[in-house]
């Protein structure tokens, strides 16, 4: 994430916290430094769901910046499973989802009963009752991860080729009777290819392909340099087709993006408006272009997630090597990356079937 992306995001924390109770102004403030931006405003929302409730159900008659903390150390068992039930039944939150929002509320409670001090040096809160909440109970097993991975991914050579020719190509000439969207995709073209092309034929994840700048491609020993989970740097080779196409990608950048010489970034979003400038590509807007071709390629359930899937599946497919494979997806557990052989055994399983016909 690079400074301008940074600062967007710490504008919108602020934003949010000032809606908030003082308290969790301070628990937010506290936590800056470990944990990320994107977190942190996740964190903020979840935060403004739990406090809105409160007033809602009359637990705290009054505004919600203003619920004191004795509110928090009188709440219930029975109100807090009222509240996660409300996520998941009135919200339609999954139970992954819920999960998330208690560890959100858990880190905060955490954090008033056993870090933060008052004048007297005294905790915030003496009683914490979401230490008290547990997680749903959603681990799957890698099978059944397997199972429910394998049917929202590309699969093989052919599958590859054709959702990377329907974003360079395909997707303009259904859309040539819509003039905007057919002006649109041809000035993008070249980059939305480079995209699709560098995650399908490296694994990246999404925040890894919206960080990275210019300086880390190495086209001469096709790879890029990323910063994986944990700060850790690493350099991540990419396919012979990622490479030619971050090449067509490359030959139009300035001219087509009229990049500041100051900007680093290697995606570039297009300027709007002729006082706008150019800047990052951001994680979000990779999501929502991948939502788009995907769509009208007739995939709607592939995100940007699942083409990694896809990469990962066809490499381990290919060479069979989970260390290697773990490597360049940056799992820091080899068990992750066993879900990967997995689906090649559902494979294997089809195509032992097949043979009944």
């Amino acid at each position: 994430m690079d400074k301008d992306e940074k600062h967007h995001y710490n504008q919108r924390i602020l934003e949010k916290t000032i809606l908030l109770p003082w308290y969790v102004e301070e628990f937010i403030s506290n936590k800056r430094r470990k944990l990320s931006p994107t977190t942190l405003l996740n964190y903020c929302y979840d935060y403004i769901i739990f406090f809105d409730w409160i007033t809602s159900e009359g637990i705290f008659d009054g505004q919600r910046k203003d619920i004191p903390l004795n509110i928090l150390e009188t709440l219930t068992i029975l109100e807090v499973e009222s509240f996660l039930s409300h996520l998941e039944f009135n919200l339609q939150n999954s139970k992954l989802t819920v999960n998330r929002k208690l560890s959100s509320l858990k880190s905060l409670f955490d954090y008033l009963q056993n870090k933060a001090e008052t004048k007297e040096l005294k905790p915030y809160i003496l009683r914490n009752i979401m230490a008290k909440m547990e997680l749903n109970a959603v681990k799957e097993d890698q099978n059944t991860t397997a199972i429910r991975i394998g049917g929202k991914i590309l699969r093989g050579s052919d599958d590859f080729e054709k959702f990377r020719e329907f974003v360079a190509n395909d997707y303009g000439i259904i859309n040539k009777d819509k003039k905007k969207i057919y002006n649109f995709h041809q000035f993008n073209r070249e980059r939305d290819t480079a995209i699709i092309s560098l995650i399908l034929g490296s694994g990246l994840r999404l925040s890894e392909v919206a960080g990275a700048d210019l300086r880390d491609i190495d086209t001469q020993k096709g790879h890029i340099r990323v910063i994986r989970k944990g700060n850790k740097e690493q350099y991540v080779y990419f396919s012979d087709t990622a490479l030619f196409d971050l090449q067509q990608y490359f030959n139009i950048r300035e001219a087509k993006y009229k990049v500041d010489k100051d900007n680093k970034a290697l995606f570039i979003a297009a300027a709007i408006g002729p006082k706008s400038k150019n800047r990052r590509l951001t994680g979000r807007a990779i999501e929502k272009l991948v939502e788009k071709y995907v769509k009208a390629f007739g995939k709607p359930t592939i995100t940007v997630h699942t083409l990694r899937h896809s990469f990962a599946t066809r490499y381990h497919q290919e060479n069979n090597d989970v260390p290697k494979l773990r490597d360049q997806l940056g799992h820091s557990s080899v068990q992750t990356t066993m879900i990967y052989t997995h689906l090649n055994d559902l494979e294997m399983r089809e195509a032992v079937n097949k043979t009944d016909n």
